[in-house]
């Protein structure tokens, strides 16, 4: 199989002929394995508009696709359209984004993030505050660009598109706003996302009209849990976010395009929201994160949805040892790939700096060696 059929398969619940693996890594992650590997290629270049899909690219292409070569990772690309629109104006010391959004790095010990500093509707009291708020325009992006882009891709699956009301909602309003907002602002809310949900479903109509052909994956996601439960309440979801979710969901599926969802923490209690909407695979498992009888949850949905990323990085990689990394992956194949499909392996978000070498190349050695199917 090529990687591209393996990951499809695995997400359609087809036969395999092993366990797919995915790859999520920092910046810093990437450069550290390149140099490991000695891979040249790519050094020194950037990749604006195809990334890995849950990373920025840390250099070409070519390079990262050699990397996961050297590791026999199957990836899943993500791949946008070229921004075209106005020349963004950006203050010193901040980068700025079409949406008004400003990032300023912070630096930690072993890299840095670039963290939100200004959110554009702050300040917003009234509906009309919100009609007035210029979006993005559709016609800010070369979506003729598309196909050319997935090309580099090779032999990869390839996802484009990214719906994710909610954390628009949080990035435009600020996180404590918007978690107040359903609550306080009723009004001010819904109308916030018709307008965010309309962008979205002319933007990614425009590029599935453009490589709809090409495409493999498309991104419904929003990050509904915490550490220890939702960060809104069931109800709030249902009545505020579940109906422009399912829009973009059916938008996709119009194309015959498979749907990603990307949910950080505990998000268990949705998950049949998530099937009943037809979401295809969902990342991550991340089990740390309150009640999650891995058993069951295959049984109960394992027909229906794949999963997407089980091995944990809040303890098992950063703090582990290859043994225990090469322990957790069995255990995962052995539960969520149980009826031989179905799962896609990996990190449970971007691998981090204090994540050794070691303990990598020990996830997918296993993943490759273990994970065989006959």
């Amino acid at each position: 199989m090529t990687s591209r059929e393996r990951v499809r398969n695995a997400a359609e619940h087809k036969p395999l002929d092993r366990v797919p693996t995915d790859f999520w890594a920092t910046e810093e992650v990437q450069e550290r394995l390149c140099d490991h590997f000695h891979i040249e290629e790519g050094k020194g270049e950037k990749s604006p508009w195809i990334g890995l899909n849950g990373s920025i690219l840390s250099r070409g292409v070519q390079g990262i696709i050699a990397l996961m070569d050297k590791l026999e990772i199957d990836a899943i690309f993500n791949v946008s359209p070229p921004y075209i629109g106005p020349e963004i104006e950006t203050p010193a010391g901040i980068s700025m984004n079409e949406w008004g959004f400003g990032y300023r790095d912070k630096a930690y010990r072993t890299g840095s993030y670039a963290e939100q500093v200004i959110y554009p509707l702050a300040d917003a009291a009234t509906v009309e505050d919100i009609d007035r708020f210029r979006l993005p325009d559709p016609d800010w992006y070369d979506y003729a660009a598309l196909p050319s882009l997935i090309e580099k891709c090779g032999d990869r699956a390839v996802s484009v598109g990214y719906s994710a009301v909610f954390t628009l909602h949080n990035s435009l309003r600020g996180l404590e706003k918007s978690l107040m907002d359903p609550v306080l602002e009723p009004e001010l809310t819904r109308r916030l996302i018709e307008r965010l949900s309309n962008f979205f479903t002319e933007y990614h109509t425009r590029c599935f009209e453009a490589a709809g052909q090409y495409i493999d994956f498309h991104q419904v996601t929003d990050d509904w849990g915490s550490q220890t439960g939702l960060m809104v309440s069931p109800g709030t979801f249902r009545e505020f976010y579940k109906s422009p979710m399912k829009r973009a969901i059916d938008l996709a599926k119009n194309y015959d395009i498979l749907v990603f969802h990307h949910d950080d923490g505990d998000c268990r209690i949705l998950i049949p929201d998530f099937v009943d909407m037809g979401i295809n695979v969902l990342n991550p498992v991340q089990y740390r994160c309150g009640n999650w009888d891995l058993a069951a949850l295959k049984r109960d949905f394992g027909n229906r949805i794949c999963f997407h990323s089980a091995i944990d990085n809040q303890e098992t990689l950063p703090l582990g040892t290859p043994d225990d990394v090469r322990r957790e992956v069995r255990r995962m194949i052995d539960i969520l790939a149980s009826d031989g499909t179905g799962f896609i392996l990996g990190p449970c978000h971007n691998i981090q700096p204090n994540t050794t070498t070691e303990n990598i190349v020990a996830m997918y050695d296993e993943a490759r060696s273990y994970g065989g199917f006959s």
